[in-house]
């Protein structure tokens, strides 16, 4: 499998289906989006606990909304601000893009190779059966983890480069598991923007 491509790339595994635009945005509007969206978010720095120990997340996030409903994960329960017009922007190419409508944005900063998100799916109730997830990227290039529940030959590595999408699809949530992993490496920060469709419960 070649996850190197300058190209788009669209990849049939096994319970899941991804599609990879390195260059979704032109570098100029990347900078230009990472720039304001780093600079106006208010960030957040939440507690998270996971298997009964609490420590503080190593990211910041923010989450965005077309209504007032919640999300939560790992005993964090986020409240959406209303989308900012550079947001709308990314959202409308990404969802003209990908023929889908998405009501909900987590974003998340890491700062430094510190910062990650380790081993987990977008599996929440909020999200429904079999969700989709519009991954957008800013800054620093980070290695994206993912590998299959049951099938241990299934482990892939996909570099996300700056003003990159990524949209998983079909069951991956349900069967796969995805990471952002630590990095000794003194690397610049990156934004990571989700876009996601929450429904009523």
């Amino acid at each position: 499998m070649n996850l190197f491509s300058s190209e788009k790339q669209h990849f049939i595994l096994p319970n899941a289906e991804l599609i990879y635009v390195p260059e979704f945005f032109n570098s100029q509007e990347a900078d230009n989006y990472y720039r304001i969206t780093k600079d106006q978010t208010n960030w957040q720095h939440d507690d998270i606990t996971v298997f009964g120990k609490t420590y503080k997340q190593p990211r910041l996030t923010a989450l965005f909304g077309e209504t007032n409903q919640t999300y939560s994960y790992s005993n964090i329960t986020m409240y959406p601000e209303p989308f900012t017009p550079n947001l709308k922007e990314i959202k409308t190419k990404v969802e003209t893009f990908s023929n889908e409508n998405f009501n909900t944005l987590l974003v998340n900063l890491y700062r430094d190779g510190n910062d990650s998100n380790g081993w987990h799916a977008d599996n929440e109730k909020e999200l429904g059966k079999n969700p989709i997830i519009a991954s957008v990227s800013f800054g620093e290039e980070r290695p994206f983890h993912f590998k299959h529940r049951t099938i241990k030959s299934e482990r892939h590595k996909l570099i996300l480069a700056h003003g990159s999408l990524l949209l998983m699809k079909g069951e991956m949530q349900h069967y796969w598991l995805h990471q952002i992993a630590k990095t000794k490496r003194n690397i610049e920060p990156r934004i990571n923007l989700t876009f996601r469709k929450l429904v009523t419960l």
